[in-house]
């Protein structure tokens, strides 16, 4: 049977509304995670294990700048997830 870890993480990381809202937020650009919790009204627990999720899928990058972590949309996950998607379904 054929590896479709990754394919998983993929489609986890689009199963729930909190983090298509997060992906929404990114569109507009990196935000900082003090952003990203203000915005959603959740606490940085939350905050943290949906980001993980989505830094897994390789949908979303982090690059740390002091305390914070900034995400950003990676175009090359978004992409891979495209392919995914058109694959196992065609």
């Amino acid at each position: 049977m054929k590896d479709y870890s990754k394919d998983a993480k993929i489609f986890k990381a689009l199963c729930d509304e909190k983090r298509l809202y997060i992906l929404e937020l990114l569109k507009g650009g990196e935000k900082c995670a003090c952003a990203l919790i203000e915005d959603m009204k959740i606490g940085q627990s939350a905050l943290s294990y949906h980001m993980k999720i989505l830094c897994e899928s390789g949908i979303v990058v982090s690059r740390q700048d002091g305390k914070w972590t900034h995400y950003r949309l990676s175009e090359a996950g978004i992409k891979e997830a495209q392919n995914r998607l058109t694959q196992l379904t065609k």
